[in-house]
């Protein structure tokens, strides 16, 4: 019996050995060069820039400076606006249960046809907005739309049509929208400077999400009417003297964003987008791929511009890190962005959760998580070729220094042996886990190897310099 339990201990031993995975990295083999990270506004903008200067600048610091998120990118969200006296839906139905509350109450700037634009409403968006312009003077900005204001639709409900798979934009309203989105975008840039690179007019347009009563802002377009949109607003843009081009589909679904892709292609509409968008809710490696690929073939820069997870605790927050790993390697976009950074009590969808009523608000796990890469891998920096399917690597602009992020979403602890390149060595190195909020960590090192060691649901970015 003890000869049994011996060898099966020497067998253990052996696996535990073999387990430890070698890494290398391939600086020379460059892949796509990186934009930035960046967040939508919509919706925690419109509550969190009602916080007091010393908050809000606070809230914003830890969004956008080189030692905090260090993101860059940002999507204004242009609100269509509900019927003030809800003739067809029922008040205040984006505070109903199951839906988001009334911080989706997103008020819109013009109340009909041919009337005067309000432009002090959305005071509280437009705040955090130009905080961040003020402290981020590179950032770049996306305007995007979930819907039309309520008068130009066919429900008369800016939430979607009485049946979700309708279209809701009324097709004779099609010039009016295309010129509220652009004089909205032309108002920013006349008012306070700021012009938007991109303009989105869809937001998740093929799906069944938005209908009348809903919980948020939504409006289903099928695939062929988004060509037919984009024919409109694209002279129109074209003619405001803007240098914004215009984004699509932003749809849900990879494999959904492939179709749209070709369709417009086929309806030779696509020369009109300056920009392909999709999220990646939905979606795995081989769409990924294919849709990288039908990019790549187009010459359209392709952004990944939203997603995000539930879960629990800090294996939750590692598995939205483990799509953001998948996406960078298969979906190769310039830029990556979340949809919340704050969150109310909630340590999922957000990076920062907060409590409106005491005025509280803390970092969380999956601010640190996601600080592993955008902290040490900013814009400008080029992915590289790494053989580790939960890894990435990327250098710098000036080929000095090198990054390599990996992490461990299983219960079981893990173990990396990194090969250090030629003529680079290990400048210091940072760990996330239940106990460590990207806490500088000492590595093990043997001639040119480093051991990494990675507990229970953890991640770790090691940097390298020349």
């Amino acid at each position: 019996m003890t000869k049994h339990i011996l060898t099966l201990l020497l067998l253990l031993s052996s696996l535990g050995a073999a387990a430890q995975e070698k890494v290398a990295i391939n600086y020379k083999k460059r892949l796509q060069t990186n934009e930035g990270w960046g967040v939508s506004l919509c919706w925690w903008a419109a509550q969190c820039g009602k916080w007091p200067e010393e908050r809000l600048d606070s809230l914003v610091d830890w969004l956008v400076s080189p030692e905090g998120l260090n993101y860059n990118i940002f999507r204004y969200n242009i609100g269509g606006g509900d019927d003030p006296q809800w003739t067809n839906c029922s008040p205040h139905h984006f505070g109903a249960p199951g839906g988001k509350g009334l911080r989706a109450e997103i008020e819109g700037f013009q109340d009909e046809r041919g009337g005067a634009y309000h432009w002090e409403r959305d005071e509280a968006q437009r705040r955090i907005m130009l905080t961040i312009k003020k402290k981020r003077p590179d950032a770049i900005f996306e305007a995007f739309s979930n819907s039309a204001p309520w008068w130009m639709t066919v429900s008369g409900c800016c939430a979607g049509a009485k049946k979700a798979t309708d279209d809701n934009l009324r097709t004779d309203y099609y010039a009016d929208f295309a010129h509220y989105l652009v004089d909205v975008c032309k108002h920013y840039k006349e008012a306070y400077g700021l012009e938007f690179a991109t303009l989105d007019p869809f937001n998740e347009p093929v799906t069944d999400y938005w209908y009348q009563n809903g919980g948020q802002e939504g409006c289903h377009f099928s695939t062929k009417e988004q060509i037919n949109f984009i024919k409109v607003l694209y002279p129109i843009l074209k003619e405001s003297g803007l240098k914004t081009v215009i984004s699509a589909a932003d749809e849900t679904s990879v494999e959904q964003s492939i179709r749209d892709i070709l369709a417009y292609d086929s309806a030779s509409v696509l020369q009109m987008v300056g920009q392909w968008n999709t999220h990646t809710y939905q979606g795995n490696k081989e769409n990924k791929k294919q849709m990288y690929d039908i990019a790549k073939k187009k010459g359209i820069r392709l952004w990944q511009s939203e997603t995000g997870d539930g879960g629990r605790g800090i294996h939750g927050n590692l598995m939205m890190a483990r799509r953001l790993v998948e996406d960078i390697r298969y979906l190769r976009p310039v830029a990556w962005l979340d949809w919340q950074y704050v969150e109310e009590n909630y340590d999922q969808w957000s990076l920062v959760k907060c409590d409106h009523e005491w005025g509280t608000y803390e970092r969380h796990a999956n601010y640190y998580v996601r600080q592993h890469f955008s902290r040490f891998v900013p814009a400008g920096y080029t992915w590289v070729e790494v053989n580790d399917s939960l890894g990435l690597a990327a250098i710098s602009p000036d080929k000095q220094t090198l990054v390599y992020v990996t992490l461990n979403t299983d219960r079981h602890p893990r173990k990396v042996e990194l090969t250090t390149p030629k003529s680079f060595c290990i400048s210091e190195a940072y760990r996330t886990s239940r106990h460590e909020n990207c806490t500088p960590i000492t590595l093990p090192q043997t001639n040119k190897n480093a051991t990494i060691t990675l507990p229970s649901n953890s991640i770790v970015t090691v940097v390298l310099k020349k």
